[in-house]
């Protein structure tokens, strides 16, 4: 057998997801922010990638005179926040198994995933959250035609055909951020934790949020609520509810996929 041929790593088993009530959810929450506490650098120095990120958005429209189209981007801004919390999931991991927290250790395994499934899924998030600012464009051209929208023009968004476009473009960005959801709740965990594709990865993660549906929605709605307040204070908010946020993750995948 030649030399240069490298042992395949068989597909890990997928277990049957595992029920969970609203108490499961309020105990993932503590367990992120005692995770947190336990290795506060960590989840400070990953959200700041993403806190800088909204930063920069922010001043690049800004400086192009377009301040107002930072709404829409803003809103979908949390699409981004599974991707940005892979190195959180490794850290949980670690903290859970008792292995050592070590830069180099935690960096290499984050940087290790370009040659796994990881970087599909984030071309799947990155693609959704694209869509979803041509989506946010196209709703406006349709209430408001080709005209655009700046700060001495702002208030014809709380005009009749104003807060109808706003209602429509929060009904279909509601559908598109469920649908994502759905898709990422524990999918990204899964692809660090696990030898699986990410089309399995999503259809797990699909079927995990069909069997709690209601706690599901539960965590949804406080993952965009955080994400929400967090960003208001110029995003800085982030420093403490995205590492929160990201190591819960990490025991919620670990309480529904035991």
């Amino acid at each position: 057998m030649p030399d240069n041929i490298t042992a395949v790593v068989p597909p890990s088993e997928i277990p049957e997801p595992r029920s969970i009530s609203t108490r499961d959810i309020a105990e993932v929450l503590r367990a992120g922010l005692t995770d947190f506490r336990r290795a506060p650098m960590f989840g400070l120095v990953f959200s700041s990638v993403y806190v800088l990120g909204g930063l920069v958005l922010y001043a690049v429209f800004m400086a192009s005179g377009q301040s107002w189209w930072f709404i829409p981007v803003a809103v979908g801004f949390p699409l981004l926040a599974p991707f940005a919390a892979t190195g959180l999931y490794e850290v949980s991991r670690r903290l859970e198994s008792g292995a050592p927290l070590d830069w180099s250790g935690i960096l290499g395994c984050v940087f290790a995933q370009k040659d796994r499934q990881v970087p599909s899924m984030a071309m799947v998030i990155m693609l959704a959250f694209m869509f979803w600012v041509f989506v946010a464009h196209t709703t406006f051209a349709l209430f408001f035609g080709l005209q655009p929208i700046t700060s001495s023009t702002a208030d014809m968004l709380f005009s009749s055909t104003g807060l109808t476009m706003l209602a429509v473009g929060g009904v279909v960005g509601g559908g598109m951020a469920a649908i994502m959801f759905a898709l990422t709740v524990v999918s990204l965990p899964l692809l660090l934790d696990r030898e699986v594709d990410f089309i399995t990865a999503m259809i797990t993660s699909v079927r995990v949020v069909m069997t709690n549906i209601v706690p599901m929605a539960i965590w949804a709605a406080i993952i965009a609520a955080l994400l929400f307040v967090a960003m208001l204070p110029a995003f800085l908010g982030l420093f403490l509810a995205l590492p929160v946020l990201g190591h819960a993750t990490w025991h919620l995948y670990r309480r529904v996929l035991p």
